[in-house]
């Protein structure tokens, strides 16, 4: 008998990516899996939902979880967010920690920095209830060499503050790809021996609204000006399939109908959302319906319409109807 050559075990499991808003967790998920899932925008509260984008590789599977930045909330909505950032820490088997290299650690790294250190180990000790957390100072192309150094001693003594030590730190760039790699690698490194969790190929697990709405979302956020502030709510109405629009004899792809709304809480915002004889708006439509259209497959008509909820980051009854 010939002996056979060991094997690597393969590894499963999930990754969470936190941090305070607009800190490249969005952008790092993305570039992780090589396609886009989460959505991107310069404005801060961007992501409303957990996004778990799919890395497949021949050892292992890495399920990442973007979730919305952790804050010190003024809302009942930041405080809902706030609440499904803490659930999904509870659930998953490794947290990346992002701190953005062109800014200086603050007190909002502070605040999140004193949540996980509940999760950490104390330094030489091993406990099964203890999550690792590795370190990432995202957006390194953005300073030069010895000021991230100084970050990365900066970062190095946050945990040290709280009494712990970050399991690693890892210094990326997701826009040039520097180091997405060796994240990658310590994050393997630390998920438990499983198998596959979803189907070779899937890069998400979110539903097709989901999705769509969140491309909605970028698309009505990005270059509006600060009078807008994040009140912007999208739903989706419906996607259908329009009668007779597709003919598989010739190949013609059918036409989809996706109907969605957006919620703003004042006429004022509808109007910047809407613009000047609804150009604004035409805008949005164009660049979102191209996102929405690569991502189903298939011709898409956009049908676009906002409306005004009245205070609904304030309102129980209202976040609930808006899916939160």
């Amino acid at each position: 008998m010939t002996p056979t050559e060991p094997t690597t075990p393969h590894r499963s499991g999930f990754a969470c990516l936190v941090g305070r808003p607009n800190a490249g967790k969005s952008t790092l998920t993305n570039a992780l899996v090589g396609e886009k899932v989460a959505i991107m925008s310069a404005r801060p509260q961007t992501t409303r939902h957990t996004i778990r984008g799919i890395v497949h590789r021949p050892d292992a599977q890495l399920v990442l979880v973007d979730t919305p930045g952790l804050h010190r909330p003024r809302t009942l909505l930041g405080q809902r967010l706030n609440d499904l950032v803490r659930e999904t820490l509870g659930e998953v088997d490794v947290i990346a920690f992002c701190l953005p290299a062109d800014q200086k650690v603050g007190p909002g790294d502070r605040f999140i920095a004193a949540q996980l250190a509940a999760l950490m180990p104390e330094p030489g000790t091993r406990s099964r209830r203890t999550v690792p957390v590795v370190a990432v100072v995202t957006k390194a192309d953005l300073v030069d060499r010895q000021r991230l150094m100084e970050h990365l001693l900066s970062v190095d003594q946050l945990a040290a503050e709280h009494g712990r030590e970050w399991t690693a730190i890892v210094p990326v760039s997701a826009k040039d790809g520097y180091q997405v790699d060796e994240l990658e690698e310590v994050l393997v490194g630390l998920l438990p021996e499983g198998p596959e969790l979803y189907p070779g190929g899937e890069l998400t697990d979110e539903p097709e609204q989901v999705m769509v709405a969140e491309l909605v979302r970028e698309a009505a956020l990005e270059g509006v000006r600060d009078e807008l502030p994040h009140s912007l709510a999208v739903v989706v109405e419906e996607i259908v399939e329009r009668e007779g629009s597709g003919d598989p004899a010739t190949g013609k792809a059918p036409l989809l109908d996706v109907r969605v709304n957006l919620f703003v809480e004042r006429e004022s915002q509808k109007a910047i959302v809407i613009g000047r004889g609804g150009s604004r708006l035409r805008d949005v439509g164009t660049r979102a319906r191209q996102g929405i259209e690569r991502m189903l497959g298939a011709r898409v008509y956009l049908d676009l319409h906002v409306k005004v909820a009245k205070d609904w980051q304030r309102d129980p009854k209202q976040l609930r109807k808006l899916g939160f």
